[in-house]
């Protein structure tokens, strides 16, 4: 199950927040002591709380069923209330880190949530979501345990800065494709951005996109699943052979398990070395704009 929302006692003078969309478990969460406000899901008009009352599953049934499914951003008070505990609990400085403000609304929630918050709070827009904002955090979380890193001297708020600064290093950095299995629900979502033109009308194609500068850009279309997994297969082992030692690599899915053993499977063959893949499913509010059987590579070089 993903993190619901939890106020971490920071580890040091700087905490560090993020939203549900980074995949975090809940006990990867606490053992990071990272908070993370979640996003919220809506089916037929009844709200429910990502990583709380409703799980992924739950998700793509109701798409299943031809339910009406959307999401909803966090609210600027939830993470003010977010901010004020972790100030409370003794930081000085927040690093608040988001999926890509070009899908969502967070971003903006969290810089509304800012100017009223006790301590200052450092806002990152990660460009990305998923695995590709989630390990970045993980990463944060850890450089913030040996804040020396950065330099000795630092004030919270400088500290702050250079963690925000590094972490949206990584996610530009990172690589994050997809295979979609039908367009219905990035299309109805409004999520399909500048590849609508590039996909065209047509329902049937099944298309690999990418998370480019926050956006949702086209990379090829192809007839089959078959061709198109391949295909994504072949992205990935070169993403994967760019990144050099220390690459982190998941997979990621909506109730498509299947697919996704059997691209980490080629990902491992294809490389030189052993290379650990993690497998998971999408988070909720990523599975209501993807749709069923997508299929997501994550490849995150150190």
């Amino acid at each position: 199950m993903m993190a619901p929302q939890e106020e971490a006692a920071p580890v040091g003078p700087v905490a560090l927040v993020t939203d549900s969309t980074a995949a975090l478990t809940s006990s990867e969460a606490r053992d990071l002591r990272v908070s993370v406000v979640p996003l919220h899901v809506v089916v037929d008009d009844e709200e429910f709380t990502e990583g709380v009352d409703i799980s992924p599953q739950e998700v793509i049934e109701a798409l299943r069923k031809g339910r009406r499914v959307s999401t909803s951003r966090p609210s600027p008070a939830a993470m003010l209330a977010c901010y004020e505990a972790l100030a409370d609990a003794g930081a000085t400085a927040i690093v608040s880190a988001h999926l890509s403000a070009q899908l969502s609304g967070t971003c903006d929630a969290a810089h509304l949530a800012a100017r009223e918050a006790p301590v200052p709070v450092r806002v990152v827009d990660s460009g990305s979501t998923g695995l590709g904002l989630g390990f970045a955090v993980e990463t944060a979380a850890r450089e913030l345990r040996e804040p020396e890193a950065f330099g000795d001297g630092r004030s919270a708020p400088e500290l702050a800065d250079a963690v925000g600064a590094a972490l949206a290093r990584r996610t530009r950095n990172s690589t994050v494709l997809c295979y979609v299995h039908s367009l219905d629900c990035l299309r109805r979502g409004g999520r399909i951005g500048a590849a609508a033109s590039f996909l065209g009308g047509a329902l049937a194609i099944k298309p690999i996109i990418a998370l480019a500068g926050g956006h949702v850009e086209p990379v090829e279309k192809l007839r089959t699943s078959g061709r198109a997994l391949a295909r994504l297969a072949q992205l990935a082992g070169e993403a994967v052979a760019a990144g050099g030692p220390g690459t982190r690599v998941a997979i990621q899915h909506a109730d498509a398990l299947d697919y996704a053993e059997n691209l980490a499977a080629d990902l491992v063959e294809a490389a030189d070395s052993e290379l650990p893949v993690q497998i998971r499913e999408l988070p909720a509010v990523l599975s209501v704009h993807l749709g069923p059987g997508t299929v997501a590579a994550v490849i995150a070089p150190a």
